[in-house]
């Protein structure tokens, strides 16, 4: 491991021996639930708090400290593993939807970017109605998590950034060259130049901050920030899968008693239980205990406690599409850690001296656009429009605000250093293998289409049915189509379209030209269809809702119907963001563990 990576205090699962009952028991170690256990024990000094993580804790694992190794981790036993059903609109496509299954979750796995969205996207939540869910809280909170390096200098400025908090952010110290082509390149086609994009204003094209602590540059994430200053009240438990919330009935409520673990071992809590199992998971854990939709229980064989059927409804999810281009020689991408096995064992020993590494990279150059951009309003306004008059739910209909909204990002695209697609690096055999590429991911920021995921059986091994329903309107496949376009003109325009001598993918010979045209559009968009993925920022489906609108939770984040059952992780969010969520879902457990520690259940 690296100089002065922090250890972990953990109880192993072989010789623990559980206590008669506990205060607050948070049921997943991951991004939520070790930030929300760490301030509890904090805050609630003299109550005794445990946190149950099913995966492993992994402090000495490079792929997940290095940040030259993201995205290594997806598809390993740190990984849940979870695909889709098949995609009815994306050609009956099987999507990957990885989550963290290791101490830290998915803040162990993602890929470390750390921004934020607009301030009425925030505000949204509130007008959904969750009083004081709102820009000025959450920016409060989520400013309350970080300790940004870097402020004041030509990389960044201080507005949305905070500077107490225990884990760490900094603009990547690694710049490939051709990366430095990115904003003049995009500042030429219009977009605004911004250094203080976490301040709620992130249209523009920006360096932005990675979650990697400055010193010895190692990936910061919640199990390594948060959990070594939790108090000595705090009892992490690996490696310890739960099966159910047990649940007794008291008035017209239900009241949280406990958990069940896998292996029929039943731990109480005298106050309350605390589900931070993620998006996919904490909905299936409430249908596993009960609550959720009657025809979803009872197909399951669940008897139901709580008709919800709110359960496990309105998955929201981000897609990108990416285009590749091979960089003319004199420049060097990322790729040469593919190609060259000696270079990159080289750079490593450097990263492991702590020394300046190109394991030292993370993407880092962004830009956030609306529809007024890109030129495209009057195409996506009217069909988000249509889209919002074929569906009945809150979210949606708030969503259609965005459409005309100037200070909302509809696309994202990122300049990833190195070869980043469908169509795969090129292999040994091939007379390209040795070539230096970059990339570009658009991601559609506000999609209207909405999925679900619930359990099929009573096994809490069995996977759930996970549906995200991508492109399951026009708008969303039309978005994909005219973002995808837009990333060509950013690579074909100037400083930028001087660094690549061809794109790799899809290929001028593909899809060729800059302009608009009946054939160039339905040739995007079945490439849109043909290599779209999933950006892996699921949310929603415990919506922090009213009941009356569909929610799962109020604005307590406790569930409805019951006493003392809460949900703390990014299946609360009503309304997902245009920004990569783990910032949003740290700042929703700190405003979680303060909510609590002034009034637990």
């Amino acid at each position: 491991m690296s100089p002065g990576l922090p250890r972990l205090r953990l109880s192993p699962s072989r010789s623990f021996v559980y206590l008669p009952d506990y205060a607050q028991i948070v049921v997943g170690g991951g991004t939520a639930g070790a930030a929300l256990a760490t301030r509890l024990s904090l805050g609630l000094e003299h109550a005794c708090i445990l946190l149950l993580e099913a995966g492993p804790a992994a402090p000495d694992e490079l792929k997940i400290n290095v940040p030259g190794m993201k995205g290594s981790t997806l598809g390993t036993v740190y990984d849940w593993n979870f695909t889709t059903v098949p995609q009815t609109h994306v050609k009956d496509r099987v999507f990957t939807a990885p989550r963290g299954k290791v101490l830290g979750g998915s803040s162990a796995l993602n890929l470390m970017t750390w921004d934020r969205a607009s301030e009425g996207e925030y505000d949204a939540w509130e007008e959904l109605g969750n009083p004081n869910w709102n820009w000025d809280s959450m920016i409060h909170y989520m400013k309350k998590v970080e300790n940004f390096t870097g402020a004041n200098t030509p990389t960044y400025g201080s507005e949305g950034v905070g500077f107490k908090g225990p884990l760490q952010t900094v603009i990547n110290r690694f710049i490939p060259e051709q990366q430095l082509l990115w904003i003049p390149t995009v500042e030429g086609l219009g977009v605004p130049k911004n250094l203080e994009s976490l301040g709620g204003n992130p249209i523009g094209v920006m360096w932005q901050p990675s979650s990697v602590e400055p010193t010895h540059y190692h990936r910061s994430y919640s199990a390594n920030s948060y959990l070594p200053i939790a108090g000595s009240n705090l009892v992490v438990l690996t490696n310890t899968r739960v099966a159910k919330i047990n649940l007794v009935k008291s008035g017209k409520q239900q009241r949280a008693t406990g958990v069940t673990l896998s292996d029929g071992t039943v731990i109480n809590a005298w106050s309350e239980v605390i589900l931070s199992a993620g998006t996919i998971q904490s909905p299936g854990l409430l249908e596993l205990s009960g609550i959720g939709q009657a025809s979803v229980l009872k197909k399951a064989g669940i008897k139901q406690k709580i008709e919800l059927p709110g359960v496990g409804e309105n998955l929201q999810d981000h897609v990108r599409v990416q285009t590749s281009y091979q960089l003319k020689p004199g420049f060097t991408s990322f790729d040469i850690l593919r190609y060259n096995a000696t270079y990159a064992a080289e750079q490593l020993q450097l990263w492991k001296d702590n020394q300046f590494s190109r394991y030292d990279y993370t993407g880092s150059a962004y830009t956030f656009v609306n529809w007024d951009q890109i030129g495209v309003s009057s195409t996506m306004v009217p069909l988000a429009k249509k889209a919002a008059a074929a569906s009945k739910s809150v979210t949606v209909h708030k969503q259609l605000e965005y459409a005309r909204d100037k200070a909302v990002p509809q696309v994202e695209v990122i300049f990833s250093d190195g070869y980043t697609g469908s169509k795969g690096y090129p292999p040994a055999t091939s007379p390209l293998f040795g070539i230096n590429l970059f990339s570009l991911i658009i991601g559609i920021m506000h999609p209207f289409s909405r999925g679900n995921v619930h359990i099929s059986s009573s096994d809490p091994d069995v996977k759930p049915t996970l549906n995200p329903n991508y492109f399951s309107n026009e708008h969303d496949i039309q978005a994909a189509t005219e973002a995808i376009k837009f990333a060509r003109r950013i690579a074909t325009s100037a400083p930028l379209s001087g660094a690549w001598v061809s794109e790799y993918e899809p290929g001028l010979d593909v899809i060729p030209g800059n302009g608009t045209g009946t054939a160039q559009d339905a040739a995007w968009r079945n490439f849109a269809l043909d290599t779209s993925a999933s950006i892996f920022h699921p949310v929603g489906t415990c919506a922090m809702l009213p009941l009356a609108k569909g929610g799962v939770v109020d604005a307590r984040l406790v569930v409805h119907g019951t006493k003392n059952l809460r949900v703390v992780d990014a299946s609360v969010i009503p309304l997902i963001v245009s920004a990569h969520i783990q910032t949003a879902v740290y700042g929703i457990a700190e405003f979680a563990a303060e909510m609590i520690i002034k009034r637990p259940c």
